[in-house]
């Protein structure tokens, strides 16, 4: 099996340690992983801001990149959801669009529904909660939402779960947006501060030490509102936890 690695424009740019901590947890599943350094931003911030004109371009040239690789891995549930759900626009009857389309996951994702992952070595003895980002949730299904009368689950937190240690914190609205969304935060900056202002209060509550979750961006958005309110609250991006944090890897 061979992954290529899709690491985000603001993962490569600001959280490189995101994109190592994901290449650390693949390979050491077996997985042969390459980093196409060809690769561009997915086109998602100028899709959002109806630049159709300029996604179309990035769209063709990831799938021409990836289209090699038997599946597409990413740390960024949101790029995914893109590539997945929004790219079909720029293709007509396109196979290789199906195919990459078809083999993207986000990182969660993959060690869960493909590689089935039923242990993981190492320790993290921390109150960990989990923020659930809206593409994620919404497109890829990683976890249950609570407008739907189902089985609640979190493919998120039952990969947590197989490392020793971790206590999971209880929010009150487990599934709520961090107001983040892109071009949003900018467009809509005060209302986007309340909404994360939200989301820190309820980890608060439930005593979070470790905010965590599948999508960087999500997570840049709360850190940023965490330090200036000199919180001691840490974030992680699931990949560094899954992979070890504070220099002490769970994987050599």
């Amino acid at each position: 099996m061979k992954v290529g690695l899709f690491v985000p424009c603001y993962v490569d740019q600001m959280y490189p340690e995101v994109a190592w901590a994901a290449w650390r947890v693949l390979t050491h599943c077996g997985i042969d992983v390459d980093f196409p350094a060809a690769q561009t931003c997915c086109g998602q911030p100028m899709a959002n801001t109806g630049c159709v004109d300029q996604t179309a371009p990035l769209a063709k040239q990831f799938v021409k990149i990836f289209r090699p690789y038997d599946y597409v891995v990413s740390p960024s549930g949101s790029c995914i959801a893109m590539v997945r759900h929004h790219y079909a626009e720029f293709f007509e009857n396109s196979a290789d669009y199906r195919y990459v389309s078809e083999r993207s996951y986000e990182l969660c994702e993959f060690l869960h529904d493909v590689l089935d992952l039923k242990e993981l070595p190492g320790q993290f003895p921390h109150r960990v909660g989990i923020h659930q980002s809206c593409h994620g949730l919404r497109e890829l299904r990683l976890g249950s939402s609570s407008e739907l009368v189902k089985p609640a689950f979190s493919k998120v937190e039952k990969l947590l779960s197989l490392i020793d240690g971790i206590e999971f914190t209880a929010l009150q609205r487990p599934d709520e947006c961090c107001g983040f969304g892109g071009t949003f935060a900018v467009a809509e900056e005060a209302v986007s501060v309340m909404m994360g202002d939200d989301r820190i209060a309820d980890h608060e509550q439930a005593g979070t030490e470790v905010l965590t979750g599948a999508d960087m961006s999500c997570l840049m958005h709360l850190d940023g509102l965490l330090r200036r309110r000199k919180s001691p609250m840490r974030v992680l991006h699931v990949a560094q936890i899954l992979a070890g944090d504070d220099g002490k890897a769970l994987f050599s």
